[in-house]
C-alpha cells in the first residue's frame, strides 16, 4: 500500500471524494440539458475549441497511461513509450489533417455511420463488432486499472475498487452523456497536466536541472534512453535486424493508425461546433498530448538516475509525487490521476453505446430509433456496457493483452477501409470486407509464424526470456506468454500492408459486380469527394467562431 505511513493520506482521500462528488453533480446538471440523442452523443455539436481539444486529449490521457509510461521508461527509455505518447500524438495530428473535417462535414453521429453509408451491411456489422470488442475490453482495462490503483494506493480490495469506479462512471455518463464527459474532461485535463508538470519540475530540480537529466542518463535494459530508433547492437526492445524494425514500425502504427477509426476520437471531433474547430481541436490536442505526455517517461528516466535497480516500479509516479512535492499538491495530483482514469472509462462506455443504438439496432430491426426512444436506448446501453465490462474485468487476468488485441484489430481491419473509403472513389464493399477479414486472418497466421520462428533465425521466445518486455506483458512473467504478445505486434505490420493490397486488388476486380457507392452524409446527401475538401487546411480564425463562412448554409 503506497499511502501506508504517509502522513497526509487523509488529504488524498478527501480530494478523491471531492472529485467523485463533482462528477456526479456535473452529470445531474448535464442531464437537464440533454433533449435528444444528438445532444447526448455529440453534445449538440456545440463544443468550442478549448473544450474539443481538452476532451480529445483527456480521452487518452489516463491514469494507467501516465503511470505505465513512467514505469516503462524506467526500464526501456523512449523505446518503450513509442506506442504512447509518441504514437498517440501522431494519431491526433494525422486525424486532424486527413479525417476529422469530413466526419464533421458529414454530420455523422458515430464512426460506423461512415462504413454504413460507404459500403454495405456486412461492413457495418464487422465495424460494429470491432468497435464493441475494442470498447468492452478497453473499459474493462480501465476498471482493472482502477482496482489495482485502489489496492496499491489505499489497500482496498480491488473488486470493491472496480465496482465503486464503474458505478460512478456509469452513473454520470448515463445522465449527462458527452456534455458531462467533455466538461469533466476539461476539468481533469487541467488538473492532471498541471500535476504532471509540477512532478516533473520537482524531479528535474532533484537531478540538477536539464543537464543533470541528460548527462549519464540510463535505463534498466536500454543504453540510450532518449533514442527512439532501434539501437545498434541492441535493436528495438531486444529484437534486432528485420524483426526489430518491423516491431518498431508496428509500435508507431498500433495507436498512430489503429486509433484513427475509433468512436471516442471521432465523437469529439463530430461534436465540435464547426469544421475548423474539429480540425484544430485535434491539432491542439496533439500538441498538448505530446508536451504533457512526454513528462511521464522523463520522470521515469530521472527516477532511474536517482534510484537505479528498483524492484517494484508499479507506482513510481505516485511515489515521485509523495517524495518530492508538498502534501496538498500531491493529494490533488493523485486525485487527478483517479479522475483521469474515469475520463477514459466514460468515453469508452459512451462510444460503445452509441454504435449499438445508432447502427446495430437499426440494422437488426430495420427501423431507426428517433427522439426520446433513441436517447433512452443509448442510456440503457451505457448501463449494459458497464455491466459487461465489469464482468470481463472481474473474470479476466490478462485484460491488458485483450486490449492489445482489440486495438490491433482496428489497425489491421478498420483503418484501411476507412482511409480508402474517404480518399479513393473506387473503394467498394467487396474490397473493404476483404481487407477487414483478410487482414484479420493474416494477422493470426503471422502471429503464429513469428511466435514459432521469428525472422532471420531469431526466436521471439528467446528474446523475451532474455529481456521481458513490461510494455507488453504486464500481468504475465512467463517467457512464452510475453513472446506471444510481441509476436502479435510484429504480425500486425504484415497484416496491415496485406489489408491494403486486398483492398486495392479486390476493389478493382469487382467494380462491375459491386460498383463503389458515392459517399453521403448522415442524411443521405452526396458529399464532394474532392480530397482538398477533406484535408485539415482551414483558416485558424474559423476555429474560434461559432460557424465558418462556408458552413452557414449547411450546418
Amino acid at each position: 500500500m503506497v499511502l501506508e505511513g504517509y502522513q497526509y493520506a487523509w488529504l488524498v482521500i478527501l480530494f478523491i471524494a471531492l472529485f467523485f462528488a463533482v462528477r456526479i453533480i456535473v452529470g445531474v446538471w448535464a442531464s437537464r440539458k440533454v433533449q435528444d440523442n444528438t445532444d447526448y452523443v455529440v453534445a449538440g455539436r456545440r463544443l468550442p475549441i478549448h473544450m474539443a481539444a481538452a476532451s480529445i486529449m483527456a480521452t487518452w490521457f489516463a491514469a494507467e497511461t501516465l503511470m505505465g509510461a513512467s514505469e516503462t521508461a524506467y526500464d526501456y527509455g523512449f523505446q518503450g513509450v513509442v506506442f504512447d505518447p509518441f504514437g498517440a500524438s501522431v494519431c491526433l495530428f494525422l486525424s486532424g489533417f486527413l479525417f476529422v473535417r469530413l466526419m464533421r462535414r458529414a454530420k455523422y453521429l458515430t464512426i460506423v455511420d461512415f462504413f454504413e453509408r460507404r459500403y454495405n451491411k456486412l461492413t457495418t456489422v464487422l465495424s460494429v463488432i470491432a468497435e464493441m470488442l475494442t470498447y468492452f475490453s478497453w473499459t474493462a482495462a480501465q476498471i482493472v486499472a482502477g482496482g489495482a490503483i485502489a489496492q496499491g494506493i489505499f489497500g482496498v480490495d480491488p473488486v470493491i475498487g472496480m465496482v465503486i469506479i464503474i458505478v460512478i462512471v456509469a452513473g454520470y455518463t448515463m445522465m449527462g452523456g458527452l456534455m458531462a464527459d467533455t466538461m469533466l474532461d476539461f476539468f481533469q485535463m487541467f488538473l492532471t497536466s498541471i500535476g504532471i508538470t509540477l512532478v516533473f519540475i520537482f524531479m528535474l530540480k532533484a537531478v540538477g536541472g536539464f543537464p543533470g537529466m541528460i548527462e549519464g542518463a540510463g535505463s534498466t535494459y536500454v543504453s540510450e534512453p532518449f533514442n527512439l530508433l532501434p539501437i545498434k547492437g541492441e535493436g528495438y526492445l531486444g529484437y534486432t535486424g528485420a524483426t526489430g524494425w518491423m516491431y518498431w514500425l508496428a509500435a508507431w502504427m498500433a495507436i498512430g493508425l489503429g486509433s484513427v477509426a475509433t468512436q471516442d476520437l471521432m465523437q469529439r471531433s463530430m461534436a465540435a461546433r464547426n469544421q475548423a474547430t474539429s480540425v484544430y481541436g485535434s491539432y491542439f490536442a496533439g500538441v498538448l498530448y505530446l508536451v504533457f505526455g512526454i513528462m511521464s517517461p522523463l520522470i521515469g528516466i530521472m527516477t532511474y538516475k536517482l534510484s537505479p535497480g528498483m524492484e517494484d516500479t508499479s507506482y513510481l509516479l505516485v511515489n515521485a509525487a509523495m517524495d518530492h512535492m508538498p502534501a496538498v499538491l500531491t493529494a490533488i495530483f493523485i486525485a487527478a490521476l483517479v479522475s483521469a482514469l474515469m475520463s477514459t472509462s466514460d468515453s469508452s462506455l459512451l462510444a460503445g453505446a452509441s454504435a449499438v443504438t445508432e447502427n446495430l439496432i437499426p440494422l437488426i430491426t430495420g427501423k431507426k430509433l428517433e427522439g426520446k426512444k433513441a436517447l433512452w436506448a443509448t442510456r440503457i446501453m451505457v448501463l449494459v456496457n458497464a455491466a459487461i465490462a465489469l464482468a470481463i474485468a472481474l473474470w479476466a487476468q490478462t485484460i491488458y493483452e485483450l486490449s492489445v488485441v482489440a486495438w490491433t484489430l482496428l489497425l489491421v481491419g478498420l483503418f484501411t477501409p476507412f482511409a480508402f473509403g474517404m480518399y479513393w472513389k473506387k473503394a467498394n464493399a467487396s474490397g473493404a470486407n476483404a481487407a477487414f477479414i483478410g487482414g484479420f486472418v493474416i494477422w493470426i497466421l503471422a502471429t503464429i509464424f513469428f511466435f514459432n520462428t521469428g525472422l532471420g533465425g531469431q526466436s521471439t521466445a528467446l528474446v523475451c526470456e532474455y529481456a521481458p518486455d513490461a510494455t507488453i506483458s504486464v500481468f504475465a512473467n512467463d517467457g512464452w506468454w510475453c513472446a506471444f504478445w510481441d509476436a502479435v505486434y510484429v504480425a500486425s505490420f504484415v497484416a496491415f500492408f496485406s489489408a491494403i493490397i486486398l483492398m486495392v486488388v479486390v476493389s478493382l476486380a469487382t467494380q462491375k459486380k459491386d460498383p463503389a457507392k458515392k459517399l453521403v452524409d448522415y442524411y443521405g446527401e452526396p458529399i464532394d469527394m474532392n480530397p482538398k475538401l477533406h484535408l485539415g487546411i482551414l483558416p485558424i480564425k474559423d476555429a474560434f467562431r461559432k460557424i465558418s463562412a462556408e458552413e452557414k448554409e449547411n450546418t
